[in-house]
């Protein structure tokens, strides 16, 4: 008989033993899961604020092949290669360093934001997600406030903006 009540106490343990270690893997795999969401949240804000800078990059590029037209008759690239190489003047400028690919879509197909003839007035995200952002934008984008996707964050260059805003920064 002791051979048994022995046995009856040792499963009863490992049951207990059990039922802990299931708790344990549970609240584990909830503080997991509360983590994941976090760094989710974390890198979509920091794609967005990505999104913000290559953006802005290409619209003071814009502005900056504008401005510097020879002769003074101002024009706006033509293609994006443009801002890269351009060999309008005696010596080749440099308005960007390389093309950005879109953070959000990891790609280079920008949505090219044109005016009548063909020329390049700015750029936009091809992402059709919803900005976490919403609101509190610098003065060159504000127009973003309530947008309801990427697509809508357009990123222009128009010599109005300047005279509108007060400084082309």
């Amino acid at each position: 008989m002791p051979r048994n009540s022995r046995c009856t106490n040792r499963g009863s343990n490992q049951g207990f033993t059990y039922i802990g270690i299931l708790l344990t893997v549970a609240l584990l795999g909830t503080a997991l899961a509360a983590v994941g969401a976090s760094w989710s949240l974390s890198h979509r804000r920091a794609l967005e604020q990505d999104l913000l800078y290559v953006g802005q990059a290409y619209r003071r590029a814009i502005e900056s092949y504008y401005r510097t037209t020879p002769n003074g008759a101002h024009q706006y690239p033509r293609s994006l290669t443009d801002l890269i190489r351009d060999e309008r003047g005696p010596k080749v400028a440099r308005h960007l360093r390389a093309l950005y690919v879109d953070p959000l879509t990891g790609n280079s197909d920008w949505k090219v934001i044109t005016i009548p003839d063909g020329s390049i007035i700015g750029i936009a995200s091809q992402s059709d997600k919803q900005p976490l952002k919403r609101a509190n934008f610098g003065p060159w984008e504000v127009a973003f406030t309530d947008a309801t996707c990427f697509c809508d964050w357009q990123f222009v260059y128009l010599p109005q903006l300047v005279n509108n805003s007060g400084s082309s920064t």
